[in-house]
C-alpha cells in the first residue's frame, strides 16, 4: 500500500524495535497518527528525556540517571553477592521473582572474537575493581547458555579471586519441558545438575 512518506518512515522505524514486525509497526504507527496529540508528544517527550538523561550506572553498569543506580545506592541490598548478567534487561527477569537481594554487575555483551569482541569492548574493568579481595563473597556468573555465554563466563571464572565462591545459573529442562522435544544439551544439563528426589 502506498503511504505518505513520513507515514512510510515512522512504520519503518517503529519495525526496527526488537519483536515489532512489518504489521505491528503499522499498527503503532496508526495509533500514534490517531491518538489525542498531547499523549503522541508526551511518548516522544519521555523517549527523548529517557536518552538525555539515562547512562550506565559507574559502578555496575545498569540503567541510571545519577553516578550510580537506585540498585548500587540500596543499603538493603547484599553487597557481598555479585549476579553477573549481559545486559541491563536481563536484570528484570531477577528483579521479577523477588528472590534475589545481592547487587548486579552489566558486562554490556559477550566475547566473541569472530565478531571482534573481545574483553576491552566488555565492561570487565570494573567488574575488577569490584572484585578487589575480600569485598565480593560469592560471584554468581548469569551469561547466557551459548558458545559465547560459556566462553565469557570461563573467562571471568579465572578472574576471579580465589576465596570467592563461583557459581553459574542451573540449566535444564523447563517446566513444563517434553524430553522428547529438548535438544541433547539441555537433557545432558537437566541430567548432570540433578538433584535429590
Amino acid at each position: 500500500m502506498d503511504w505518505s512518506p513520513r507515514v512510510e518512515a515512522l512504520v519503518r522505524e517503529l519495525s526496527r524495535l526488537p519483536g515489532v514486525g512489518r504489521r505491528s509497526a503499522q499498527r503503532l504507527a496508526h495509533h500514534l497518527l490517531r491518538c489525542p496529540e498531547d499523549q503522541a508528544r508526551l511518548l516522544a517527550k519521555v523517549i527523548e528525556e529517557a536518552r538525555d538523561r539515562i547512562r550506565p550506572c559507574a559502578r555496575c553498569g545498569n540503567y541510571a540517571e545519577e553516578e550510580l543506580c537506585p540498585l548500587c545506592v540500596d543499603p538493603r541490598r547484599d553487597h557481598g553477592i555479585l549476579l553477573v548478567v549481559e545486559k541491563p534487561s536481563d536484570i528484570a527477569a531477577f528483579e521479577t521473582t523477588g528472590k534475589y537481594r545481592g547487587v548486579y554487575h552489566v558486562l554490556g555483551g559477550l566475547l566473541s572474537p569472530l565478531d571482534g569482541v573481545g574483553p576491552d569492548r566488555l565492561n570487565i574493568a570494573t567488574l575488577r575493581e569490584r572484585l578487589a579481595p575480600g569485598t565480593i563473597r560469592e560471584i554468581v556468573l548469569a551469561t547466557p547458555a551459548s558458545t559465547e555465554g560459556d566462553s565469557t563466563a570461563m573467562y571471568l571464572q579465572r578472574m576471579v579471586p580465589a576465596d570467592t565462591r563461583v557459581t553459574r545459573l542451573a540449566r535444564g529442562l523447563p517446566a513444563g519441558g517434553e524430553l522428547e522435544y529438548s535438544d541433547s544439551l539441555t537433557v545432558l544439563q537437566a541430567f548432570e545438575g540433578r538433584i535429590p528426589a
